[in-house]
C-alpha cells in the first residue's frame, strides 16, 4: 500500500516536471506578444483620474479573466475539433487590431478638427467621467481579448500532441501569468507619479536621494505614458501582421527576402488602413 503511494507521488511529480518544462517553453513563445500586450494595455489604461487609475485597471483587469475563461474552453474545443475556425478568428482579430492602430496613426497626421477635453478636467460632472471610463474600459477589455485569444492560441501550439490534462495545465498557469504579470506592470506604470509624489514629501532634505528618485518618476510618467502609447500602436500593427503572415498561406511565403518585422509591419499596415478605408465609408453610407 505504502509503495503504490510513494509511485502514485512519483507519477504526480513527474507531471509537475512536465508541466513546468511546457510551461517554459510555451512562456518563452509568447514571451513577444506578452509586451506587445504590455504596452497596449499601458496605453490604454493610462489618462485617468488619479484616484480613479487603479480601480479602472481593476475593472479591466477583471474583465481580461473573464475574457479568459471564455477564451479557455472554446479554444480547446475548436483545436480538436475545429482547428480552421481558430484561424478564423485569428485573421478577425487581426483586422480588428489592424484597424486600430492604422487609426491611431491616421488621426497623428490627420487630426479630427474637435476639442478634446483631459479626462481630469474639472468641467466634468462626475456621470461625465464615468461614462467616458466605461467607454475606455470597454475598448481596452476588447482589445485584450483578441490579445488574450493570441496568447492562448500560441501557447496551445506548444503542447498540441500532449494529453487534455496537460494542455489545459500549461495553457491556464500562461493566461494567469499573463494577466497578473501584464496587469500588474501597468498598475506600477500609471502610479508612478504618486510613488515619486510620497517620495518627495517624505524626504526631509532639499537633496536627497530619494527626492531625487521622487523627482525623476514624476517627470517620467508623462514621457513612458506617451511612448507607451507609440510602442502600443506599433504593436498593434505588429501583432495583427503576424497573425496575416503566420495563418494565411500566401503571406506566409510573400517576400520571403524581407526580415519577418519588416515584412508583418507592413502587411499589418496595409490591413490595417484597407480596413480603416471600408469602416469609414460603411459609417458614411449609414449617416446618409
Amino acid at each position: 500500500m505504502a509503495s503504490g503511494f510513494f509511485a502514485l507521488l512519483d507519477d504526480i511529480a513527474a507531471i509537475m516536471d512536465d508541466v513546468a518544462v511546457m510551461s517554459k517553453v510555451a512562456a518563452k513563445k509568447t514571451a513577444g506578444i506578452l509586451g506587445d500586450d504590455l504596452a497596449v494595455n499601458a496605453e490604454k489604461a493610462s489618462g485617468f483620474v488619479s484616484s480613479r487609475e487603479l480601480p479602472v485597471l481593476w475593472a479591466i483587469a477583471k474583465g481580461s479573466f473573464i475574457n479568459k475563461l471564455i477564451i479557455l474552453p472554446v479554444a480547446f474545443l475548436l483545436s480538436a475539433f475545429s482547428p480552421m475556425a481558430i484561424i478564423i478568428i485569428l485573421i478577425i482579430g487581426g483586422l480588428y487590431l489592424a484597424y486600430e492602430g492604422a487609426e491611431k496613426i491616421y488621426e497623428f497626421f490627420f487630426p479630427h478638427h474637435h476639442d478634446k477635453i483631459a479626462i481630469t478636467d474639472k468641467t466634468f460632472t462626475e456621470e461625465e467621467i464615468l461614462t467616458i471610463e466605461k467607454d475606455k474600459i470597454k475598448s481596452a477589455i476588447i482589445t485584450d481579448f483578441i490579445l488574450s485569444v493570441e496568447i492562448i492560441i500560441i501557447a496551445l501550439g506548444t503542447v498540441i500532441g500532449e494529453p487534455l490534462m496537460k494542455q489545459i495545465i500549461v495553457v491556464s498557469i500562461i493566461a494567469i501569468v499573463a494577466t497578473v504579470g501584464v496587469y500588474g506592470i501597468v498598475a506600477l506604470i500609471v502610479r508612478m507619479d504618486e510613488a515619486g509624489l510620497k517620495l518627495i514629501q517624505l524626504s526631509s532634505k532639499e537633496e536627497s536621494f530619494t527626492k531625487s528618485l521622487g523627482t525623476i518618476l514624476v517627470q517620467a510618467l508623462p514621457k513612458v505614458i506617451k511612448s507607451l502609447s507609440f510602442i502600443g500602436t506599433i504593436a498593434l500593427i505588429l501583432v495583427a501582421g503576424g497573425i496575416f503572415v503566420h495563418n494565411i498561406e500566401y503571406l506566409h511565403h510573400l517576400a520571403p527576402q524581407l526580415p519577418a518585422i519588416i515584412k508583418e509591419f507592413g502587411i499589418g499596415l496595409l490591413f490595417g488602413f484597407i480596413t480603416l478605408g471600408v469602416v469609414t465609408l460603411l459609417k458614411k453610407i449609414i449617416k446618409k
